[in-house]
Parts: C-alpha cells; structure tokens; sequence
C-alpha cells in the first residue's frame, strides 16, 4: 500500500481505501499520483512504499526512496599520494620553519625536525604539497578500497613466486644431500632417477601442505588489554555439527550465557544422565586440570609471601613454581615418613598380613596341666604381657613399691606410710612415729580451737581525765613524765623567740 502514513478518521473510511487499492491493482482504478505527478505503482510492497513518521508525509509519495543527495560536487576521487608542487631555492616568508614549505607551519611539519632549521640557512628547502579538498558521496566513504592502487598488488605476487621458488629450491637440496648419503653407502649401485626425485619432491611438498593444515581452527583475535592489546591465538575446538551450548537448553531460568565471552559457568542440564552429557558448564575446566594446579600454586605463593619468603608470582614464575615443586616432594616425604613411624609403631589393620588368633579372640590351643600343688606339670607357662614401665623395683629398703598406699589424695608407700617418693623406709618406727605426730598435731588444734573461744581478760587501767578526783593510788611513770614536761618547755621557749622577733 502506498498510503501508509495517511490517517483514517473511521473505519469506513479505511474499508473504501481498502477497495480503492485493490482496484488499483487490478487495473479497474487509475493509478495513484504523488507530489511530482508521477503515478505510482500499486503493486509496490507497503514497507517500500511507507514513509518514516518523522518526514510527516501527508501526501502519497516515493521521495523517500530516492537518493537525497544529489549534490554533483559529492565524488569518488582520492587524493594523489605523494604529489609535489613547487619547490623554491630559498627561504620565503609565511612558510614551514623546519622544511621550507608553504603549505603547512612547523607545528604540523611532517618531516624530520632539523638542528638548524630551513629559515636559518636557506639549504634543502622542502618542496609544497598538493592540497585537495573534496566531498565524498556516501558510496565513496565507506569503500575500503577507495584510492588503492592496483599495480601495488603485482609486488605480493612477486613476493610470493620468489618465496615459493625458494621453498622449493630448498626442498630440492634436501633431497641432493639424501641421495649422496645413499651414493656413499651403496657404491656402485644405480640410485635414483629425475622420477624418484620428482616423488620425494611431492612427498616433501606434502608434508609441508599437512602442517600447514594443522591450524584450520586457528583464528587470530585481537585482545583488549590496558596496553594497548596484543595479537593472541584462539582455538575453537568445538565441532560444528554439534549443538551450541546456549541451546541445550532453551529454559530462560537456566545456565547463564554470556553471548560476550561465550561462557555458561553453570550447568545447563543438571538433572539429566551424566553419561549422556558432552558438555557439563566451564566450572567442570576451572575446578579441574591445570586450572585447579595453577589456582593452588598461587595459593601456595602467597602464603608463602606472607610466611616471610620474598618471590612473587607474577614477577618470578619459574621461581614460584620450582619452590612450589620442591614444597610438595617434602611434604609427600614428611607425610610418608610420620606414616612409616605410626604403622611400624600401631601395626596396620589393612595390610594382609592376617592377626594372630591369641589377639583376635583371647585364646589359644596350647594345653597346660598343673599339679594339685599348682605347678606346671604339661606345657609352658603363658608370659605375662611386659609393660614398658620398671615394676617390683624396691629402692631405700622399701618392702613395698611407691603407689602401694594412698591417703588424704597422696600416693605412698604402705610398709612405713610415707608420702615422699625418694624417702629411706623407716618401718613400723616410722608409722608409729607418723601416728603421734598426727596425734600431736590434733591436740594442738584442738587447744587452739579452745584458746580461741575463751575472751582474753585483761587488766583495767586507772586513767584520770580532766575534771575527775585523782585517785590516791595514781602512779605515774616517771619518763613520760619528764618528756612532757621538756616538750612544755620547748614549747615555750618557741612562743617567746617569735614574739621577740615580731617586735624588734
């Protein structure tokens, strides 16, 4: 429909549009005219012959299907490389500084800057360029091949013929030196003709095709980093007739996607068969491999850095990694020789070796017999397990071992009831002795106890104060008596001397 952007006020309205144009294409109505008068084909699809909202065409029109500039300055031209004009012989004024030409100031100078420049000494003066100044059509600014020289291309052909005929070349003096070594191992033998040559050449030539074909994934990409970027390699691996990772499942609620780096962390079917999965999420390659080994030797690094070893991951790697190897083969060697001590110490209930039946249930097989008497008349007698610890070992002429006796939450010994180890025995002396000082000991405290409960009664002193009847039978002491009364005097003595001074 051509009358896209016509509004209708009701629907009959747009009902008799609707007929009108099919009329139109049948051929019973004339056609459509625009602005310009030109008719308008009605067989014209509707999204070729609507106008944009924004040009507010209230006429039927094609306008916006035709080029809009057509201005005829707009051109396909490209500036003329290395084009010189004049060049003069002496320095003039207004010109380049450093070079000596018109067309540009020094700031803008292209060429290399000169110790002495061209105003100073009038020498090698620079000849002007060729300024163009032209309009592109919009054709012209985005043709990549605008202004290339076809000619140049002749030189990569050259390029490549001189480094194929020198490939070649090569090849044939490989296989000259391998016939000589044949000639200098089979004398007199007929070795060789330009056939079999031909056919090693082809060989050759074939082995070189295959390891040119060993990189058909290689796709060079350009990385983005904070210098600048650098030229990586990249390989995809992933072969094109299987399912893409973003489709194995379409749930919007599952793994995520990030179509930027092509990575789906999780995994996109959790439930299903691991069997039947290829693809489990990329956590399975970074929780696993190499990624797990370089993730714990940075680890390792720093704490290590933080122990006081002074390396650093990234400024040394070799170095991180040798020391990294080296921590791990002691390790192993410390665990494995704790190990050997504890199984050489415990035993080791998993070995094969099977456990002797007295351990396994407390009994054996070998018959004993004893006399009334309680001797061994049959058989040996069965050995009593030995504890690493001296027992029966008496010492100071002690009849008993130290820990016979215990009393008051002391270890003793019970032949002389003594409760310090390394003592001389004593006997029954001793015990005796120890029973009365103990019970020294309880009369003392129970005449302690006695002492304190009884009031201490002591004598009343006769005091006199002041204003009270001196008794008659007062006696004083005679000391105190002269010390008081010297302080008096000093006293005195003092009281005079400051009110002599205060009046002279």
């Amino acid at each position: 429909m051509a009358t896209a952007s016509v509004s209708f006020k009701s629907r009959e309205d747009h009902r008799k549009q609707l007929e009108l144009e099919e009329a139109r294409k049948a051929g019973l109505a004339p056609a459509e005219v625009d602005e310009d008068g030109n008719e308008i084909n009605p067989h014209i699809p509707q999204y070729m012959s609507s106008a944009p909202w924004y040009l507010n065409a209230e006429k039927p029109s094609l306008k916006h299907q035709r080029k809009w500039k057509s201005d005829p300055n707009y051109t396909k031209a490209w500036y003329d490389r290395g084009a010189r004009l004049f060049q003069a012989n002496k320095y003039r004024k207004g010109a380049c500084e450093n070079c000596g030409a018109m067309t540009h100031n020094k700031k803008a100078c292209m060429d290399r800057p000169r110790n002495v420049g061209a105003k100073y000494t009038n020498m090698n003066i620079a000849p002007d360029e060729k300024v163009e100044s032209f309009e592109l059509d919009y054709d012209g600014k985005r043709d990549r091949w605008n202004g290339y020289d076809t000619s140049t291309y002749t030189r990569v052909i050259q390029d490549y013929e001189a480094r194929e005929e020198a490939r070649k070349k090569f090849l044939k003096e490989q296989q000259l030196k391998k016939l000589e070594e044949k000639d200098g191992e089979q004398d007199g033998e007929n070795v060789g003709s330009e056939e079999d040559e031909e056919d090693g050449l082809k060989i050759d030539e074939a082995k070189v095709d295959e390891s040119a074909q060993m990189d058909f994934a290689k796709v060079e990409k350009r990385v983005r980093t904070t210098g600048g970027g650098s030229t990586g390699t990249v390989r995809n691996l992933r072969i094109r007739e299987d399912t893409a990772k973003y489709l194995l499942n379409l749930d919007v609620n599952s793994a995520y996607y990030d179509p930027k780096t092509r990575s789906m962390r999780e995994d996109p079917l959790p439930d299903a068969d691991p069997n039947d999965k290829f693809y489990v999420g990329d956590n399975q390659n970074r929780l696993s491999g190499q990624a797990l080994e370089f993730k714990q030797l940075n680890v390792h690094a720093w704490e290590a850095f933080d122990k006081g070893q002074d390396f650093h991951m990234q400024a040394a790697p070799s170095q991180a990694e040798l020391l990294y190897k080296s921590f791990k083969i002691k390790k192993e060697k410390l665990k494995s020789e704790s190990k050997d001590k504890i199984m050489e110490k415990y035993g080791n209930a998993a070995s094969d070796e099977p456990i002797p039946r007295e351990l396994l249930l407390g009994q054996s097989e070998k018959e004993i017999e004893y006399d009334r008497t309680g001797r061994i008349i049959k058989g040996q007698d069965v050995a009593l397990p030995k504890s690493k610890y001296e027992e029966d070992v008496l010492i100071n002429n002690h009849t008993t071992v130290w820990g016979s006796w215990w009393k008051d939450h002391q270890w003793g010994y019970k032949c002389c009831k003594q409760t310090i180890k390394n003592s001389y025995c004593t006997g029954l002396a001793g015990i005796e002795a120890a029973e009365a000082s103990a019970d020294l000991m309880r009369e003392n405290m129970a005449r302690k106890e006695a002492a304190e409960e009884e009031p201490v009664r002591q004598e009343e002193k006769k005091l006199a104060t002041w204003g009270t009847d001196i008794p008659q039978d007062l006696v004083l002491d005679q000391k105190l008596l002269e010390e008081s009364l010297k302080k008096r005097q000093r006293g005195r003595r003092k009281r005079w001397t400051k009110e002599r001074e205060s009046t002279m």
